[in-house]
Parts: C-alpha cells; sequence; structure tokens
C-alpha cells in the first residue's frame, strides 16, 4: 500500500543515512522505479528501508509504496538490524557494534538461551522446554553465513573496544586479528597498542609490551642518618634518581663493562613486570566464548583448577616469604 511520505515516522539513534548511497538509489529509482517497498509498523514508523525513503524524498515524491508490519519494539529493531546487514558500506565496527545489539535484542526475545543454557537447552530445574532454540551465536552464524566462532569474537571486540580505540580501527583500518587482540587488553592500554600498531612501531598486538609506571615520588619523614658503610663498588646499573626502566635495564645487560649484579631497584621493576604481564595474561580468559563454557564446568574440571591455582599461590607466598625472611636477617 502507499503512505503519504509525511507521515512516516523515522525513530531517533538510527544510522545516518550515506549521501552517495541516497544519490545512486534516487538515480536507479529514477530508471526502474522502487523495486523494494520500504517497511513500516502499524504506527508508520520506519522499520526499514531508510536510505530508499530519503531517495523518493530527494526526488520529490509526496507517496511511497509501503509493506506494514505487526513487528513493533524490539522485533522491529531486530529486522531492521537483519536489513543492515545486507548492506555492503558497512565499516567493520558498525558491522561488530551491529552485532551486539543483535545479541542484546535477541536474548530479551529468548532468555532461554543466554549465558548459563548452553545451546538453547533447558537445565533440569527449567519447567518448560527449549529444546531447539538456537542460540544467538549459531541463529545469527546462518543468516550470515559464518561460523558461530566469528560471530563471538566480533562480539566480543564490539564489548571490550573503548570508543577511542573503535575509531582508531575504522579509520586505519586495523584487521580483525589485531582488533580481537586489542579487545582483550585493558582500556587504558588499548589505546597506546592501537597507536603503535598505527606507527608501525610493531606489526601486531603480541609484540605490545606496556613500559611499568613507575611509582611517584612521595616525602617521607626525615630520620637521622645511620652510619656510613664500608665502600663497595658501586653497580653500573644501579639507577639514579628512581627504579630503572626495562629499556635501561636491557642496555646495562648488553653493556660489556657494566656490573651484572641485581640491585633492589632492578629486581623491583622486574618481579613488578612479571607480575603485571600474569595479570594481563587472566584477562585472556573474560572473553564470552569462556563466560558460556563456565557455567558447565564440571566438579572434576573444578578440583584441577584449584589444584593449579593451589600452586601458584603457594610458589607466589614462598617467593614473598623467602624475600621477607632474608630482608630480616640482613637488618639483624
Amino acid at each position: 500500500m502507499k503512505i503519504p511520505i509525511f507521515q512516516i515516522k523515522v525513530n531517533e539513534g538510527r544510522r545516518e543515512v550515506n549521501p552517495e548511497a541516497v544519490h545512486e538509489l534516487s538515480d536507479s529509482i529514477t530508471k526502474v522505479g522502487l523495486l523494494n517497498p520500504i517497511t513500516v509498523d502499524l504506527d508508520y514508523t520506519l522499520i526499514a528501508g531508510l536510505h530508499r525513503l530519503e531517495a523518493v524524498k530527494l526526488l520529490g515524491w509526496e507517496e511511497i509504496e509501503c509493506n506494514v508490519s505487526s513487528l513493533d519494539g524490539i522485533q522491529a529493531e531486530l529486522a531492521e538490524i537483519d536489513e543492515n546487514f545486507i548492506r555492503r558500506n558497512l565499516s567493520a565496527m558498525e558491522y561488530d557494534d551491529l552485532l551486539l545489539r543483535r545479541k542484546e535484542i535477541y536474548e530479551i526475545l529468548h532468555p532461554e538461551t543466554r549465558q548459563g543454557k548452553r545451546n538453547g537447552q533447558t537445565s533440569k530445574t527449567d519447567t518448560g522446554s527449549v529444546l531447539g532454540t538456537k542460540s544467538f551465536s549459531q541463529d545469527t552464524a546462518e543468516k550470515l553465513g559464518v561460523t558461530p566462532r566469528t560471530v563471538e569474537r566480533k562480539v566480543q571486540i564490539a564489548k571490550n573496544l573503548t570508543p577511542e580505540v573503535k575509531g582508531i580501527v575504522d579509520q586505519h583500518r586495523i584487521g580483525f586479528r589485531n582488533a580481537l587482540k586489542l579487545s582483550r587488553l585493558a582500556p587504558d592500554q588499548q589505546e597506546e597498542a592501537a597507536d603503535q600498531l598505527v606507527s608501525g612501531t610493531i606489526k601486531s598486538v603480541d609484540e605490545y609490551h606496556p613500559v611499568p609506571v613507575e611509582p611517584e615520588a612521595t616525602e617521607t619523614p626525615q630520620e637521622p642518618e645511620p652510619p656510613a658503610p664500608p665502600k663497595v663498588p658501586e653497580p653500573a646499573s644501579a639507577p639514579v634518581g628512581g627504579c630503572p626502566s626495562i629499556q635501561e635495564l636491557a642496555a646495562d645487560l648488553k653493556n660489556p663493562d657494566k656490573d651484572r649484579r641485581c640491585t633492589p631497584d632492578s629486581f623491583l621493576v622486574t618481579f613488578s613486570y612479571f607480575l603485571q604481564r600474569f595479570c594481563q595474561s587472566m584477562e585472556n580468559y573474560t572473553g564470552p566464548e569462556y563466560d558460556a563454557v563456565l557455567p558447565v564446568l564440571t566438579r572434576d574440571h573444578l578440583e584441577q583448577i584449584h589444584q593449579k591455582v593451589r600452586l601458584v599461590h603457594e610458589a607466589l607466598d614462598e617467593m614473598y616469604h623467602k624475600i621477607e625472611r632474608m630482608a630480616q636477617h640482613e637488618a639483624t
């Protein structure tokens, strides 16, 4: 049916139109007419076809052929998202952001597919059967012709990247693999790593190593100076005015004339760097692919994990107590 264009409402927050695409459509419509009607809901709110609508406005049309759908609310938004996937001029981050929004809507419409109910099947305590309900990643993968794994990773990128880094990824066309690795970094490290990729300092996020932040100097109460100890040769790698950086320590190691002895400050820097990298590695296990697995781990799995965590804890605890014992011994 044809509807007057002035009666069609366009909700705020929709994607902006591409002027070039609008002009191309208007030229095509002038030659062959409007081949595909736009879609509106019962209140004449646009569901799909914004570029077609803008194209006929450009041509001065007063009414347009429409399909009136009974879909409303989030169902209409889901239909609009699915149509947008067909378009070829979506940027990588626009595509991933649409996937993330589709996941949110899909799980509202199908709450049984949320985390903890694998492959759309109920647990023993659920009252209704939802066998046959596809998970978000399965449903989306079939519609887009990709693998569920690809869908999950793209959602992870859209969910975890900061807005600033999303802009860098799109502007400089950073590839999928590096975008995924950026999404696994802490927010305060993503932009630094992305900038290094753009500048060519690194070729892959795997090469990114954050520089440890040196603690700010704080004033301490003045205490009487102890008697000066006998003079010993000062290690050449000892810092002047603060802890040495990793780069300075590396330079010391390459210098054949430098003293190779470890200093308290160099030990603190290297040990802190090791712990920082360990904590960053733990963030690799926070993505959606692991969120789907954790709820179905068995008791045996949990016991094995607990044993390994305990070993790590004991190793760190033993290291600390060794440091403490030797420091106290030296003090006496």
